[in-house]
């Protein structure tokens, strides 16, 4: 019995030595975090519907043609005209259960979150990834 043990953990050990490790890819290569959206055009706010909702901006870009405008929960918007605007998901894990969540930002580490239904266009914010 002793042998057959050591037997097998000589072919365990051979057979994780002979992996190529160049050849696993990482779990953050699989996924695509960040999108060009377009670059910065105007905003436009949006006061709450009812009390408790919230405040939202609509940013057009240079490909609203793709995008729409998109929707964020904030109450000003601080990107410049030009600036170059991206998609952002981000993993988020507060408990046994993780979700993604969506950002929009610039390369100033200006960012706002996104409402994960875009009203303009009747999309699902996780459908553009």
């Amino acid at each position: 019995m002793k042998k057959s043990g050591f037997v097998l953990l000589i072919m365990l050990a051979f057979s994780c030595a002979t992996s190529n490790k160049s050849a696993m890819m990482h779990e953050d290569e699989l996924f695509i975090t960040r999108k060009y959206v377009g670059e910065f055009v105007d905003s436009r706010h949006s006061d709450p519907v009812k009390i408790g909702s919230p405040h939202l901006i609509w940013i057009k870009t240079t490909q609203d043609t793709v995008y729409g405008k998109i929707s964020t929960y904030a109450r000003k918007c601080e990107f410049s005209e030009g600036d170059r605007l991206y998609l952002r998901r981000v993993y988020q894990s507060p408990g046994p259960f993780g979700y993604w969540m969506y950002q929009i930002e610039n390369d100033n580490n200006i960012w706002y979150r996104i409402s994960e239904f875009q009203h303009d266009n009747k999309v699902l914010v996780q459908t553009w990834f």
